[in-house]
């Protein structure tokens, strides 16, 4: 692809990828696991289309997160998206179910029977299985989305007879703390449950993917199981908001 190698961000882009996938390869020797046991989402939010392709096609992404769907459908005609994992990480509404879900390959923030209920439905009327991850609110925090622990024990059995959903595995946000090392008790109860839920029998579940950490705690969530982590401005830099 033809950049202009004047601007910075694209050295920038670089650099931090390098630095990020060194860090990635540490904590996840140190969790006993080895560097390709775990996954680097390019998370693309607010990001401009040049800047996403030249992660894509200089700097190895092969796995992509778009929190919004109107976003995502309004730059991917763009995108350089050959041999790229699609996610939508942000919170899902109903009634936009049916533009997503031929356009992605997962759908990681399905925070209720009734959205789950939906995707199934879109995918069977397009002959797909629909990769989901399951968001647990691990901080039962009033604010943010995802189901807490016992509502999500009672909803599995319903979950997992879906049809045309594959449960891939559990994603969390834990609360804003100070410190990266606050959150780990977060991630320490989240890989607990994960390990919980994946060692059940459950008809539609294929549990192998614990997505947690982001741009300040993913060396964190790493030690504590993570096997996917989002990071979007440690990658890109601050977020422009327009």
């Amino acid at each position: 692809m033809t950049t202009n190698l004047f601007d910075e961000r694209f050295f920038s882009i670089s650099e931090n990828l390098k630095r990020i996938r060194d860090e990635i390869n540490e904590s996840a020797i140190k969790s006993g696991r080895k560097p390709e046991d775990v996954r680097l989402m390019a998370v693309t939010k607010t990001v401009d289309v040049k800047y996403i392709n030249y992660a894509i096609t200089e700097c190895g992404i092969d796995l992509i997160g778009e929190n919004k769907v109107q976003e995502f459908l309004s730059k991917k005609d763009e995108l350089k998206l050959d041999g790229v994992e699609k996610h939508l990480i942000g919170h899902l509404q109903t009634n936009k179910v049916k533009k997503i879900v031929p356009f992605v390959d997962m759908i990681q923030s399905v925070d209720s029977v009734k959205l789950a209920k939906v995707i199934s439905d879109e995918a069977t009327k397009i002959n797909k299985t629909m990769d989901v991850l399951l968001e647990i609110n691990i901080g039962d925090e009033g604010s943010k989305t995802g189901f807490d622990k016992t509502a999500f024990l009672e909803s599995i059995g319903e979950i997992s007879e879906l049809p045309s959903i594959r449960v891939k595995g559990l994603m969390t946000i834990p609360p804003i703390c100070d410190a990266p090392a606050e959150a780990e008790k977060y991630f320490a109860l989240m890989s607990d449950f994960y390990n919980e839920i994946k060692s059940g029998n459950y008809a539609n579940f294929d549990f192998n993917i614990l997505s947690m950490g982001m741009s300040g705690d993913y060396k964190e969530a790493i030690i504590h199981g993570s096997n996917l982590v989002r990071i979007g401005s440690a990658v890109f830099g601050a977020r422009i908001y327009k």
